[in-house]
């Protein structure tokens, strides 16, 4: 678990110094949110909002593959991934905190990004602002935790940038299933479908699980 804690917190510091990764994903987060804006023209309707959960889900997913493609670029100069691979704990916990750190960061352009929506959609998420913030972390955990090690199989190949989305969207789909219907019920009727969240639960522990176990295997390679 030490070695999880150094990672998640060197990650930390070194994004608190350069401020690189979450001024970038924010960056285009909020373009996405304005190329929204532009190709919905005619304000905030009835069925702009309507279709507001799907599109917030879609900047999201954008905004984390940016972030995520760059997780393990630092892991690169000196050939710094194999001392992680060196390190003497279970490599599951190396996962843990690049995971964890990832979402960390994910989550501050989130939060920008989701009120930036609110003010382009004229939603009032203040009344939900807690259970969505919730939504959107169990939809990020499992997001942010299959990238990552997904993130750390594309990082050394020479299309990184391509692979990275290609190998993770598919897997996508029962996340971003769960998140959008469970975020669209909530909007519209204040509550939150159990099956939804159940869906969500399940794809999470699956992903971390098998990646927790597989990224061993990973960073061998």
């Amino acid at each position: 678990m030490r070695a999880g804690i150094a990672v998640f917190w060197k990650d930390l510091v070194i994004e608190w110094r350069s401020r690189e990764r979450v001024v970038s994903t924010l960056l285009f987060a909020l373009l996405v949110v304005l190329v929204f804006h532009f190709a919905l023209p005619g304000g905030a309707t009835a069925r702009t909002q309507a279709s507001a959960p799907g599109l917030l889900w879609v900047a999201y997913v954008l905004a984390a593959l940016f972030s995520l493609g760059r997780s393990f670029s630092l892991e690169l100069e000196n050939d710094a991934l194999a001392g992680l691979a060196l390190a003497p704990a279970d490599r599951g916990w190396i996962f843990l905190g690049k995971a964890a750190a990832n979402l960390a960061i994910l989550a501050v352009a989130q939060a920008v990004t989701a009120l930036a929506f609110a003010l382009v959609f004229d939603l009032d998420l203040a009344g939900v602002a807690g259970p969505l913030a919730g939504l959107i972390l169990l939809g990020s955990l499992g997001l942010c935790g299959v990238g990552t090690f997904f993130s750390a199989i594309s990082v050394r190949t020479r299309f990184r940038e391509v692979m990275l989305p290609l190998l993770l969207l598919p897997l996508l789909v029962p996340i971003l299933s769960g998140a959008v219907r469970a975020t669209a019920a909530l909007l519209e009727t204040g509550s939150v479908p159990f099956e939804a969240i159940q869906l969500l639960l399940v794809t999470d522990a699956t992903y971390l699980i098998a990646s927790f176990v597989l990224f061993d295997f990973v960073i061998d390679e």
